[in-house]
């Protein structure tokens, strides 16, 4: 039961690439930035930046950015595509790599260096990089430095010697102790495995629901217990220490799914940094379609009645996320308490987190 409750792109490019042009800047778009309040806002101009990394080996780039004039991308030190302030561009035949890097350069203001948010691994469905994300004061989350995943016990030896390579030195599983010893965790060589149990001495997930209501029950109460109870202060309290520890990075949470426990803590993570409170849910909710043929295998191995039950639990649904921040209201009174009272990140460290992990 536990097991399957728990358990329950970004394109590539080439130098031949296919250029979409950005439409022709309007008065009103030029004319944008000089105002000054924009720019003081941020040294990055870009409002939109995203890689997509297609099945076929091509890479889909967007970009806007208001006031930024023309806009350059490279991969590997190379122009593989350009246009105005807004544009897209689908990218092909570039060599294979762990994962392709784009400099996302403006004539004017700061730069952007993005990848595919997610990292394709043979053991893995849902490893994805925590950053790329921009903040309401114009700021981006720094790429590169926390991941996120699924459960690791799956990796292969490709996999792990991609991790080494992106510099994977801490690991935190949040998993119960049960799920530990039954799917063991393989962590790259040298990586410290830090044990971050979030739902220890909580009682969550110790009955089977036995309807598709009580299955979303017990996933809300669940993330209820993430905020309020004491392994999830403790657990969440660990993982903000160790990144905040580990400047040499990267950083990596995960649970079972990579969903859930795993989803609070990237939450918490974004909205700590100032990333937009709609931005959050739609990273996390993303885990849905990362997810989908696990999901799907899981859910066509039991029958119709169980598997209705079961899939309220392997989904990521908003009403669970919002739990979680209902109940940081009701329990704190604000998100800033709650890093500190409950998490112990004052307002010190959380300056020091986020001047560490944000550019612009």
């Amino acid at each position: 039961m536990k097991k399957a409750l728990l358990a329950a792109t970004i394109v590539a490019s080439t130098l031949t690439a296919s250029l979409v042009a950005a439409p022709a800047a309007t008065a009103a778009d030029r004319d944008f930035p000089r105002d000054g309040r924009h720019q003081s806002r941020s040294a990055i101009p870009f409002t939109e930046a995203t890689v997509t990394a297609g099945a076929d080996g091509t890479f889909t780039l967007r970009w806007s950015a208001r006031g930024a004039g023309r806009v350059e991308i490279k991969a590997n030190g190379k122009v593989v595509a350009k246009g105005g302030f807004r544009g897209q561009a689908v990218v092909r035949g570039l060599p294979a790599a762990d994962r392709q890097w784009f400099d996302f350069k403006p004539e004017r203001g700061r730069g952007l260096r993005l990848a595919d948010r997610l990292v394709r691994l043979e053991g893995t469905a849902n490893f994805r990089d925590a950053g790329g994300y921009r903040t309401t004061d114009g700021q981006w989350v720094k790429t590169g430095e926390i991941y996120r995943s699924d459960a690791l016990d799956k990796l292969t030896d490709n996999d792990l010697a991609k991790l080494r390579r992106l510099g994977v030195r801490t690991v935190f599983d949040l998993r119960m102790t049960d799920e530990r010893g039954k799917d063991v965790d393989r962590v790259p060589t040298g990586a410290t495995y830090v044990v971050a149990d979030v739902f220890a001495g909580s009682g969550s997930f110790q009955a089977l629901p036995k309807s598709p209501d009580e299955a979303v029950k017990a996933m809300i109460d669940a993330e209820k217990a993430m905020v309020s109870g004491e392994g999830g202060k403790k657990a969440y309290g660990q993982v903000f220490q160790g990144i905040g520890d580990d400047r040499a990075r990267a950083v990596l949470f995960h649970c079972a799914a990579g969903k859930d426990r795993t989803g609070w803590s990237n939450a918490t993570l974004l909205t700590a940094l100032g990333v937009p409170r709609e931005t959050v849910p739609a990273d996390y909710l993303a885990g849905n379609d990362y997810r989908k043929a696990a999901n799907d295998a899981i859910l066509s191995h039991l029958p119709p009645r169980q598997a209705a039950v079961y899939k309220p639990m392997l989904d990521a649904r908003p009403e669970y996320l919002d739990a979680g921040y209902e109940e940081v209201e009701a329990a704190y009174g604000s998100f800033d308490r709650y890093l500190d009272k409950g998490l112990g990140i004052d307002r010190p460290e959380l300056r020091e987190l986020r001047e560490d992990l944000l550019v612009g």
